[in-house]
């Protein structure tokens, strides 16, 4: 399989698109006004603490102040107290550790939502490819996923030996098999950047980011540019530069398969990617032997529906089914991860007599997702020939991030029938006449409904009132609204079921 990732990189928005044999299974959008902060290290003042809820606000330089609780204060970073004091365990003690006017580094813990700010903790991790970097902590941790007890004890052997007394070190799962050299590499890579850190807490001036580990370039070498990766293309000179910086430390070895992107052509019209991510806006799509799949998100779960479409096979019938389950599966695995589809998923596959083809289809299905850097379990289909997904979310939706609410539907991807909106008038009339009656009445619609109204008058036949329908493009097509001709004024609301 050739792996490739691809960068498209703007003053207003980056993408990232991966790409598995030339064709996209991930795409990632950063855009300037939707920055990230989650994992940050800021410089920030303590502008309030609150006894009573054993907390404090910070001002690090986000649009609101963010929150640290008691409990996610670590000492070692704090103004000098007296030792009594620090160990206090009592929230309420928190005006005795920190007062409005001091100066904390702290890192972001959860991103700022709606109306609340950033919630921020003093135990700061500095995250690798490998390895967490703790400072203040002595602990050596092993991912649970690292099942060898060989395995664990020949990382755990390289770490003890490698890092300093007061620094705890994580092992990610991605560390198992990796060489010594690699994670010396790395971890000397984590001690050098939190050194730089450290230096900033002594000498800059709150508020101030101190280390921003959203950065793409950072989080691209971190995350995403492994060893399984054959090529990364760029088409920004200056993101280029930072990223082979990044390397140089980090993997050595990878540089060579970084490009910068020189042609006149737009990265991703000539990679195709472009035309590929239109499909992520909708609801069906198309599978190579002419069958299709739906999907449709509600709050509760993720449908996703199997048809053959134009698909009628040739003579078998159960081979038609099966080829079009399999393309299916393979699509909808697909549609999982560039979608970034989350929570429970429901996969209805076109019915199956043979548990051996029900078998083939799940394996697909699995086989397909097993690159997913998600978190997902697969379960058998169900009696009802139903499979079920579950997956937890890495970022946040295309979807989301890419388009909001409809103001028309108000999300549901549905609205009122013109037909039903013009009985819909008519009830209002009927219910408001005897208040109204021979009252002139201007009655405000899109100009859809007023069209179907035009032509079917005789809906209204048993209304006393003299009727002026008027159309406007402003009036959504399931909204009304009703004037008094004489008065101008809006009657709407008053009559209202």
């Amino acid at each position: 399989m050739f792996n490739e990732i691809v960068i498209n990189s703007t003053a207003f928005e980056k993408r990232v698109a991966i790409l598995e044999d030339h064709k996209l299974v991930e795409l990632f959008a950063e855009k300037k006004e939707h920055q990230h902060v989650l994992g940050n290290i800021y410089l920030g003042t303590v502008r309030d603490v609150l006894p009573g809820m054993g907390a404090a606000f910070l001002d690090v330089g986000l649009d609101r102040t963010a929150f640290i609780h008691y409990r996610d204060l670590e000492p070692k970073l704090l103004p000098e107290t007296p030792k009594k004091t620090r160990s206090k365990k009592k929230s309420s003690s928190i005006q005795d550790l920190i007062s409005p006017g001091q100066v904390l580094p702290v890192q972001v813990k959860k991103e700022p939502l709606g109306k609340k700010g950033a919630r921020l903790t003093g135990k700061i991790s500095l995250p690798g490819k490998f390895l967490v970097y703790i400072p203040f902590s002595k602990k050596v941790a092993i991912s649970r996923k690292i099942t060898t007890n060989a395995e664990k004890e020949r990382i755990k052997g390289i770490i003890k030996s490698i890092k300093e007394p007061n620094v705890g070190v994580i092992v990610r799962t991605e560390a198992e098999g990796i060489f010594e050299e690699d994670l010396v590499q790395e971890y000397n890579a984590l001690a050098k950047t939190w050194n730089l850190i450290s230096k900033q807490i002594k000498y800059a001036k709150p508020p101030v980011c101190l280390f921003d580990e959203n950065d793409l370039s950072f989080t691209l070498v971190r995350d995403l540019f492994r060893s399984d990766i054959d090529r990364l293309v760029i088409d920004d000179k200056k993101l280029y530069k930072q990223l082979v910086t990044h390397i140089k430390d980090l993997s050595p070895e990878l540089v060579e398969r970084i490009e910068l992107y020189k042609e006149k052509t737009p990265i991703f019209d000539a990679y195709g990617i472009e035309k590929e991510i239109e499909t992520i806006f909708k609801s069906r799509i198309s599978l190579p032997s002419g069958g299709n799949i739906t999907i449709q998100q509600t709050e509760a779960l993720v449908a996703i529906d199997v048809n053959t479409g134009s698909f009628t096979g040739t003579n078998n019938y159960k081979e038609t089914i099966l080829k079009t389950n399999l393309e299916a599966a393979y699509e909808a695995a697909r549609q999982i991860r560039l979608r970034d589809l989350s929570g429970i998923m429901v996969i209805d596959f076109i019915d199956m007599t043979s548990e051996h083809h029900q078998d083939e289809v799940l394996n697909v299905l699995k086989n397909s997702l097993k690159r997913d850097r998600a978190k997902n379990k697969i379960f058998p289909f169900t009696p009802l020939g139903l499979v079920e997904v579950s997956r937890k979310r890495t970022r946040a939706s295309l979807l989301l991030s890419y388009s909001e609410q409809c103001p028309h539907c108000n999300g549901t991807g549905r609205m009122l029938s013109k037909d039903s909106m013009a009985v819909r008038i008519s009830r209002w009339l009927k219910r408001a006449q005897f208040f109204i009656k021979n009252e002139p009445l201007i009655i405000v619609v899109s100009p859809n409904v007023k069209q179907y109204i035009s032509e079917n008058l005789q809906m209204f036949k048993d209304i006393s009132n003299t009727i002026e329908f008027k159309g406007d493009k402003s009036c959504k097509a399931d909204d009304f609204k009703v004037y008094s001709a004489k008065t101008n004024k809006e009657l709407t609301k008053q009559y209202n079921a």
